[in-house]
This record gives structure tokens, C-alpha cells and sequence, in this order.
């Protein structure tokens, strides 16, 4: 089904979905509109289930779940009525719909196939992934050279020589270390990238538009794959094609059981964050904020490659777009230098980010723990890394035509219903110097 018709049949459901729902309240009133009321109490104390943690998380579970029993009640008092049921099935299509609508698959630009490529990999990242998966059989069956890291080896030294030998064209198997690793050397030589799931969760390459369930096709990319170039993240002259962390989640970066978190840690933080003396540590962070106040906290900030999708039900944790020449910067319980006051989570973009301390600052890059000296200075490089992206895999972040709500989500229906190519609607996020 095209993004065109499903946005269509979305919006027929939609607007059936409404008139049924407004006929049933009329219809079983008062029990129709205690129905919807106690609905809507329960979606609203749901999504505070969400962002909390603890027992108010459980307790506001529990809540929600008590409302949408109140809800089914109210429905079934004077019995089952067809109206009621129709509703709540037009809306679930239309939910299901609408995600075809928006979703992208961008068809790049051709590129050629580079002369000798070369897929360097990690036999131990992701449990193994490129061993189950054949990689290096597949890779040899494609032209591609493959070629293993081995245990004590300089892995950035291993890349380097290979490019010095000839290599043309650079694919990382593995986590988004390796990944960030190979692709300073390919932005470096300004040569093809290609990025190979083999990781635990693959985070850069679902934001690449890489399929994370398809390592060996990945390989394709080299093959008869398009290109497109991507924007790499800077931080004391590191390269990180992800994020890094700040704060008290930094530090959490330097304990072992670091990589079993994900980006939703920082939104479960807020409890603790907004807590009278919450997220005091040894060295407060400072910075200038987006209205060039200053800012200190040593709670958490989070400094990205490209903005990332924070605190919504759909597409949070991912990036809408990686070339926007633009850091994203995400801090939570910062304190206001002036009144001492906390505050949630504060986004915006920008192109330079500066974080000083009394001390070192520990940061989590890409998962990895390190420690910089004060101040540490974080930048974007617009389009420095040439990617290439197998033609059967997307291509874009899958939140990369998602609303922010379900007004926006209604407006963009409309325009793709109209003919407009979800990959041209962008998503909406953060802005900034």
C-alpha cells in the first residue's frame, strides 16, 4: 500500500471514529461519556507512568489500568453496543495506517561500487553476529575483503593500514564503537562508509536507515547501494557518530553494566533529578544555555550527534535526521544560576557546546568511558562521512517523517494524503542557535 492511500484510509477511519464515538456518547449518555472521560484520564495518568520511576511508576500503572477497567465498565453497563466497539477499531486501523503513511524509504543517489572494499568486524560484538550471519563467507561472495579484529591488536592502527594498502571503500560489523572508529578513518580519506548491524542494538545504524535485522544484506550497500553524507559529532578532538553523556549517568558510563542502558535511562532520571538536592555530584557542570544564561547542574546532559527524539510516545530515542549540521543537547534537572531552581528536560540544537568543570569530567562516548580535562568542547562536522545504504533498507531514521502529537500527526496525514512524500515532511524537534 502506498504512503498516499494509507494516509487517506487514516483519515477516513479517523473521521469515522468520531462521529461513531459522538453518536455512541449521545446515544448511552450519561454511561457513553463516562466512558470517554475515564478513557482519557487513563491515557493522561498512563503517560505519567512513563516518564516516572519506582513505586510512582507502578502506582500510576495501576491507576491507569483501574481507569481503563472503569472505562470498559461504563461501555458494557446497558450491554455490548456495536457503536462502541466499531470506535475503538476504526482507531486502532487508523493508528496502523498512519504509521505506513509516514513511513520513508528515500532512494539515493546511485554511487559506484568502490574497487576493493573492505568490511572490518568484531567477532564478539553482539553476541557473536557476525559469525551466525556468515559475514565474512558473504562478504568475500560480494568482492569484499573481510577482515577480523584480532584480540590485542591496535584496531585503529589495523584500519589505517588497510587503507594505506588500498582500500577504497571501509564497512564496520560490529558496536557503535567500531562503527565510530572506522568511520573517523572514512570521513578522514573522505571514503564510502558503510554500516553493518552486527552490534547489540545498533543504535547508529537504525538512525542511518540501515535495517538492524538484515546484517548480511547490509553488505549490498557496497554493491549496488546509494550514498548519502551524514554529519559526525566532535568532542576534545574524539569523533562520535552517537552521543555523549554528562553527569550522573556519565558516571554510570564507567561502571560495568553500562551497556545493558538505553536512551530512555534519561527520561526515568526526572524523579530524582527535580528532587530537593537531587543530582548533586563531587564536580557541577557548567555551560552557557540557548539564551546565553548561564546554566550549572551535575545532574545529566546528554551532547548528540544530530537532535534526537526525547519524551515522545513515538520514535523516542532516535534521531530524525543526521544532517542537520547541528548538535543536539539535552539536559536534565538543570538548576537556573540565578534562583537555584530545577528543571525538567530543556533541548535545543547548536553547531558548539562548552562544558566546564573544577575538575575532570567524566563522559560516556558512544558507550565508552573516558575522563577529559575542563573545559570540554563539542562540535558538529556537517556532511563529513560518506554513507553508503543498501537499497533494500530505508535509508532514514524510522522517526524521520513522525509528528510531534496528534494534532501535527493529523495536519501531516493530510499532506501526504495530497500527494507529499513523507521523506519531505521532516519531524519536528528542538531548535536553536
Amino acid at each position: 500500500m502506498s504512503p498516499r492511500l494509507a494516509a487517506v484510509l487514516a483519515l477516513v477511519s479517523l473521521l469515522a471514529a468520531a462521529v461513531l464515538a459522538v453518536y455512541h456518547v449521545l446515544s448511552n449518555f450519561p454511561s457513553g461519556l463516562v466512558a470517554l472521560a475515564l478513557l482519557a484520564l487513563a491515557a493522561a495518568v498512563a503517560w505519567q507512568g512513563l516518564i516516572r520511576r519506582g513505586g510512582a511508576r507502578t502506582g500510576a500503572w495501576i491507576v491507569a489500568a483501574l481507569l481503563f477497567a472503569g472505562a470498559l465498565w461504563a461501555l458494557l453497563v446497558d450491554g455490548v453496543k456495536v457503536s462502541g466497539l466499531l470506535t475503538v477499531v476504526l482507531l486502532v486501523v487508523a493508528v496502523a495506517l498512519s504509521k505506513r503513511a509516514f513511513s520513508v524509504h528515500l532512494h539515493l543517489p546511485s554511487a559506484s561500487p568502490p574497487q576493493r572494499a573492505v568490511v572490518v568486524y568484531n567477532i564478539k560484538s553482539g553476541g557473536g553476529k557476525a559469525l551466525t550471519n556468515n559475514l565474512a563467507e558473504d562478504a568475500r561472495k560480494r568482492g569484499i575483503e573481510p577482515r577480523e579484529f584480532q584480540p590485542g591488536e591496535d584496531w585503529e592502527q589495523v584500519v589505517r593500514d588497510l587503507v594505506a594498502q588500498g582500500a577504497d571503500g571501509l564497512a564496520a560489523a560490529g558496536g557503535d564503537g567500531t562503527q565510530a572508529l572506522v568511520a573517523t578513518i572514512a570521513a578522514e580519506h573522505d571514503l564510502p562508509f558503510a554500516c553493518i548491524p552486527a552490534g547489540t542494538r545498533n543504535h547508529f545504524a537504525l538512525d542511518l536507515g540501515v535495517d538492524r535485522d538484515d546484517v548480511v544484506g547490509a553488505l549490498d550497500a557496497f554493491v549496488n547501494g546509494g550514498e548519502k553524507r551524514v554529519d559526525l559529532g566532535e568532542v576534545g578532538g574524539r569523533t562520535f557518530v552517537n552521543n555523549v553523556s554528562l553527569g550522573l549517568y556519565a558516571e554510570a558510563v564507567q561502571n560495568e553494566g553500562y551497556r545493558d542502558a538505553k536512551i530512555r535511562t534519561l527520561l526515568d532520571t526526572v524523579p530524582t533529578m527535580l528532587a530537593p538536592g537531587g543530582g548533586e555530584a563531587a564536580h557541577e557542570l557548567r555551560w552557557t544555555g540557548p539564551d546565553g544564561a548561564p546554566e550549572r547542574s551535575a545532574a545529566v546532559v546528554l551532547v548528540s550527534n544530530n537532535v534526537y527524539r526525547l519524551g515522545r510516545a513515538i520514535g523516542s530515542g532516535t534521531r530524525p535526521r543526521m544532517d542537520s549540521g547541528k548538535l543536539g543537547v539535552a539536559v536534565m534537572g538543570a538548576a537556573d544560576a540565578q534562583d537555584g531552581r530545577r528543571h525538567a528536560l530543556r533541548e535545543w540544537s547548536t553547531k558548539e557546546f562548552v562544558i566546564e568543570s573544577e575538575g575532570q569530567v567524566p563522559l560516556g562516548v558512544d558507550g565508552e568511558a573516558l575522563v577529559m580535562s575542563s573545559p570540554v568542547t563539542f562540535r558538529i562536522r556537517p556532511a563529513a562521512l560518506r554513507v553508503r545504504i543498501a537499497p533494500q533498507h530505508p535509508g532514514a531514521s524510522p522517526s524521520a517523517a513522525q509528528p510531534s502529537g496528534l494534532r501535527d500527526g493529523v495536519r501531516r496525514l493530510f499532506k501526504v494524503a495530497g500527494g507529499a512524500d513523507p521523506a519531505d515532511l521532516g519531524a519536528a524537534g528542538p531548535v536553536g542557535p
